[in-house]
């Protein structure tokens, strides 16, 4: 049985459901064929560039593991495991945040530096050739202002909540 709230909710328009369906497709698409660029030249994930990204863009080239669970999206747990793996590579290294012996700066190494840089020149022709070289510069800035109106925070915490 379903409650009255479910009958009451708003439905998305035809419109509204396929934009989000394309939306998802090409995402996965558009990933999928970058991760495998990046596989053919024997390169790491593309995970691993977001995260050596951000700590080369951070302040000494250093951030605290929660700053960059907010910057990359990827979740603590994936986060941690993968931060592992980049640490016994050499990318990156942990060091004791000294104001507070429980926390650790994630800090990138030279070597992490390299291999951003190294990604980047995969990278970038992949985002060319799967994204720039199907919309013109109209379409892409439509396209990234559309993306950026859908990237605005909407959560709203149901009525019942502590936070309504």
């Amino acid at each position: 049985m379903s409650d009255s709230s479910e009958i009451n909710s708003p439905q998305p328009s035809q419109s509204v459901t396929r934009a989000w369906v394309r939306l998802m497709r090409a995402q996965q698409i558009v990933l999928d064929a970058i991760e495998q660029d990046l596989k053919v030249a024997e390169l790491p994930p593309l995970g691993w560039y977001d995260v050596l990204l951000e700590l080369a863009r951070a302040d000494d080239g250093r951030l605290r593991p929660y700053e960059m669970e907010q910057r990359t999206l990827l979740a603590q747990h994936n986060l941690s495991r993968l931060l592992d793996r980049m640490e016994k590579t050499g990318l990156v290294q942990r060091e004791v945040f000294s104001e507070d012996g429980r926390g650790r700066w994630v800090m990138i190494t030279e070597a992490g530096r390299a291999m951003q840089a190294r990604m980047w020149r995969v990278y970038a022709p992949a985002i060319q050739r799967h994204l720039g070289d199907k919309l013109d510069e109209a379409q892409a800035d439509q396209l990234a202002e559309l993306l950026a109106a859908l990237s605005q925070k909407s959560y709203r915490a149901p009525k019942n909540s502590i936070e309504g």
